[in-house]
C-alpha cells in the first residue's frame, strides 16, 4: 500500500486530496498546525468524515526537526506540500509571516526528503499569483513570473526551490502552478465563498449587504475537487516536471457575483457595496491558464466549468445557512 503525506491536510485541497487518495487505496498522513488542538470542531469540519480513516500528526512546517521526525518515521512515497498562509490580503497585512511560513516550510520538507527519504516523489503547491502582472495571456510553464504580493513571492521562491533540488540532488519534486480553485469547502475570507455564502444569507434574510473591493479584476476559475487529481498524476509521470493547471476561462469578480445573485432571483446591484479600504495595494487584473501541457501529457483535463461551479457552492451555502436542501 502506498503511503502518502499531506501538509495542509484539513484545508479544502488537502481534504479532497485525501479522499481522493483513499479512494486511490493509499495510506494517508496528513500534518495539522498545533493551534487546530485549540479548535477542532472549526479545524477538522472538511476531514471529519474520514479522520478514522487517515492518520493525523501535528506539527508545524517551519520546525525542521518536527519534519525530519515525521518523515524519518513515515517514509511516504508521496508528499503534498499544501500548507501556506495562502490569502493575499493577509500577505500584504503579515508579509514576514508569509514568507516565513511559505518559504521556510517548503525548504524545510525539501531539506529533509534530500536527507531521509530521497526516493519521495514531491509536490509543491504553486499559484498563478506567481505570475502577477503577466506581460501575455494566456500563462504557460513559460509565461515569465512576475509576482505582486508577498504571497505572489513566496510562491515563486518555492518553485525555484523545488527545481533547483530537483536539478540538484535529483529528487522527483514537481510544481503544479495552480490557477483560483474553489469548491464549497472555500474558506469564508476568500472572495468566492464570500460571495456564494453572503449572497445565501441576503435571501435567507440573515444578510442585507455584501462590501467588496475590486469586482472588475479577472481569473481562471476552476473546481478543486477537479484540480488535486492533477497533483496526484503530476507524481505518477515517469520524470518530474512543472504544470500550469487551470480551465483557460476567465472571468471578473463582477460577472462570479452577477451569476450568484441572478441563482438566487436577486438583483446583485441592490445589496453589493464596493469599500474602497478591500482594494489591495497592488492588484492583478487578469490571469488565465493555458493547460495544454497537462492536457497533452497528463491527460488532464477540467470537469466542472463556472456556471456549474458558482451554482454548486451558492446550493451549499443555501443548505449551510437554511438548514435545508435547495436546488436553484
Amino acid at each position: 500500500m502506498k503511503k502518502a503525506f499531506i501538509t495542509g491536510i484539513t484545508g479544502q485541497d488537502g481534504s479532497y486530496l485525501a479522499e481522493f487518495l483513499l479512494e486511490k487505496g493509499y495510506e494517508v498522513y496528513g500534518l495539522v498546525a498545533r493551534h487546530a488542538i485549540e479548535d477542532t470542531e472549526s479545524h477538522f469540519s472538511r476531514i471529519n468524515h474520514i479522520l478514522n480513516k487517515i492518520h493525523i500528526n501535528y506539527g508545524d512546517v517551519t520546525d525542521y526537526q518536527t519534519i525530519w521526525r515525521l518523515l524519518e518515521k513515515i517514509k511516504p512515497d508521496e508528499i503534498y506540500h499544501l500548507a501556506a498562509q495562502s490569502q493575499v490580503k493577509v500577505s500584504f497585512e503579515d508579509d514576514v509571516g508569509t514568507l516565513r511560513i511559505n518559504i521556510q516550510g517548503t525548504q524545510n520538507i525539501l531539506s529533509v526528503v534530500k536527507e531521509v527519504c530521497p526516493e519521495s516523489k514531491f509536490y509543491f503547491a504553486g499559484s498563478s499569483e506567481m505570475f502577477g502582472q503577466a506581460k501575455e495571456s494566456p500563462q504557460n510553464e513559460n509565461t515569465l513570473f512576475n509576482p505582486v504580493s508577498p504571497y505572489g513571492i513566496s510562491k515563486v521562491t518555492g518553485f525555484y526551490l523545488t527545481k533547483m533540488y530537483r536539478e540538484a540532488y535529483g529528487i522527483f519534486a514537481c510544481s503544479g502552478i495552480l490557477f483560483n480553485h474553489e469548491s464549497p469547502r472555500r474558506g469564508f475570507d476568500f472572495v468566492t465563498r464570500k460571495i456564494t455564502s453572503t449572497a445565501a444569507k441576503i435571501k435567507l434574510g440573515i444578510e442585507k449587504e455584501l462590501r467588496l473591493g475590486n469586482i472588475e479584476t479577472k481569473r481562471d476559475w476552476g473546481f478543486a475537487g477537479d484540480y488535486v487529481k492533477a497533483m496526484w498524476l503530476m507524481l505518477q509521470q515517469e520524470k518530474p516536471d512543472d504544470y500550469v493547471i487551470g480551465t483557460g476561462e476567465t472571468h471578473s469578480v463582477k460577472e462570479f457575483v452577477e451569476l450568484a445573485f441572478e441563482f438566487l432571483g436577486l438583483d446583485w446591484k441592490k445589496y453589493v457595496v464596493i469599500d474602497k479600504n478591500l482594494f489591495r495595494p497592488l492588484d492583478v487584473y487578469e490571469l488565465r491558464a493555458d493547460y495544454s501541457k497537462a492536457k497533452k501529457i497528463l491527460g488532464w483535463e477540467p470537469k466542472i466549468r463556472f456556471k456549474e461551479l458558482v451554482k454548486m457552492m451558492v446550493e451549499s451555502d443555501l443548505e449551510l445557512f437554511g438548514g435545508r436542501h435547495e436546488k436553484i
